[in-house]
């Protein structure tokens, strides 16, 4: 009996790897410029072992990989990153950009399979929302103890910074609603940093995101009036209260956005330009991972001098500039796909509150991914993997919505 029960405790602990690593891997995710700071290696350190611990977990297991149509699409997206890498091999960021997309690709292969198996879905939804809370936590500390105009926190760019903060922010309303009484505090109080960090970064396209975040919550019924009401009086009361305690950093920090955001207005039209140009004469590959920053200068005919190699602070234009059509129609695809397996999920029966505050988050990383480049990030990659875990765990008897859900 003793030996049996040591072979059931034995058998569980890969299980418990899997979702210890899998959330490490979410949750760090926002932090890692802090991670960076320690080391340069350090933020790969939770994806390599939970790449490492899946593949030893299902060859020890024998248990094949539980395939979702994202699968294939991921599949054929990294061959165009592959066969555009390899023509521009001899471009400067060509490989070390090509180094950047696969791991995305692999760890949401990997985050499909584990959420729909051993994963839980709601604890990648917390995890997403502690790691994207610390980072709010660094934002403000940044503004409000080291002085800065603009909140950046654990990311060099206030904007990414926001994305980041207003992606994980609908993930808060799932936790919420399980009605247990100290975690919807704590998921409260976390929602509450995460709207202060955001504000403090002052992004425009962190506050369109963030209004189009909130009316699919409230248009899908998720997201009461009352509580929405509520969330606004609070914020009103800190913005109210930060204004009158910091008047003149305030001051300050307005009118340096107003400086910047007018600049911005311009050269982000000028790099829209130039990525449609190189998309029309390389229409097949693009330019190859990275090859915007090289061929910028050029296509823009040295239009920023002090820039000459920036990235195109739009998503789309960007990965289609550089991958070509066929690779822009399957990262579009990626998305897309996201979106279908949502509406599935929500038909077979899924958690409403957590499929829903997932597509509002895809809905803000898209809606902010048009004014910035946000594909090597991870809520993006995150959003499509819970929502095609979703679609899964309906699908199929293996799902056990009762337990992990």
């Amino acid at each position: 009996m003793t030996a049996l029960v040591a072979v059931r405790h034995d058998l569980r602990i890969p299980e418990r790897s899997l979702r210890a690593l899998a959330c490490a891997t979410v949750a760090l995710a926002p932090v890692e410029g802090y991670l960076l700071a320690v080391h340069g290696q350090l933020a790969k350190l939770a994806p390599a072992l939970l790449a490492v611990t899946w593949v030893i977990v299902r060859v020890r297991e024998r248990v094949p990989l539980r395939l979702h149509p994202v699968h294939a699409v991921l599949a054929l997206f990294a061959v165009v990153v592959l066969v555009s890498a390899a023509v521009h091999a001899g471009e400067p960021y060509a490989l070390e950009y090509a180094r950047r997309w696969l791991p995305f690709l692999v760890v949401t292969a990997i985050l499909v399979d584990v959420a729909a198996r051993e994963v839980p879905i709601r604890a990648l939804l917390v995890s997403a929302v502690a790691g994207a809370a610390v980072a709010g936590a660094g934002a403000l500390y940044s503004l409000i103890a080291e002085g800065e105009s603009r909140a950046s926190g654990p990311l060099d760019d206030p904007n990414d910074l926001a994305h980041v903060l207003v992606a994980a922010l609908p993930l808060v309303v799932p936790i919420v609603a399980a009605r247990r009484r100290w975690v919807s505090a704590l998921a409260l109080f976390a929602g509450a940093v995460l709207v202060a960090g955001a504000a403090a970064t002052f992004s425009r396209g962190g506050g369109l995101a963030l209004t189009a975040a909130v009316a699919l919550l409230l248009l899908r019924k998720v997201l009461p009036l009352r509580a929405l009401a509520a969330a606004g009086a609070v914020l009103a009361v800190l913005v109210l209260g930060g204004a009158v305690v910091a008047e003149q950093e305030l001051a300050k920090a307005l009118q340096e956005k107003s400086f910047i955001a007018s600049t911005n207005v311009d050269t982000r039209e000028l790099r829209w330009q130039a990525a449609a140009r190189i998309l029309t004469e390389h229409p097949l590959l693009g330019v190859g991972p990275g090859g915007f920053r090289q061929e910028y200068a050029g296509m823009s005919h040295n239009a920023e001098v002090d820039e000459q190699s920036p990235v195109a602070h739009n998503m789309y234009l960007e990965v289609a500039a550089e991958l070509g059509l066929p690779g822009f129609l399957l990262f579009a695809g990626l998305i897309g796909t996201a979106v279908v397996a949502g509406e599935r999920a929500l038909r077979r029966g899924a958690d409403r509150y957590e499929v829903v505050a997932v597509q509002a988050g895809l809905l803000a990383v898209v809606v902010a991914s048009t004014f910035l480049s946000e594909q090597y990030y991870l809520p993006l990659w995150l959003m499509i993997a819970v929502a095609c875990a979703a679609d899964l765990r309906t699908g199929s008897g293996i799902a056990r919505p009762a337990r992990d859900q």
